[in-house]
């Protein structure tokens, strides 16, 4: 014999799977926003410091 839910519990049940869903995509989503702008601050760091070792390089001293 099965036992019925109660639509409160089935109801809750639901909202807590949409709600769990909901937060696990969004820090998802935030760890890939702060690795773009880790790599995009990277690269740039990399690009001035190869300008300044060839600016340094072509200097006569």
């Amino acid at each position: 014999m099965m036992m019925k839910d109660h639509p409160a519990a089935h109801a809750l049940r639901q909202a807590n799977k949409l709600f769990k869903q909901a937060d696990t995509t969004k820090e998802l989503n935030d760890y890939e926003k702060g690795q773009q702008s880790f790599q995009e601050n990277r690269e740039r760091l990399k690009a001035e410091r190869l300008a300044r070792e060839t600016k340094s390089s072509s200097r006569p001293e």
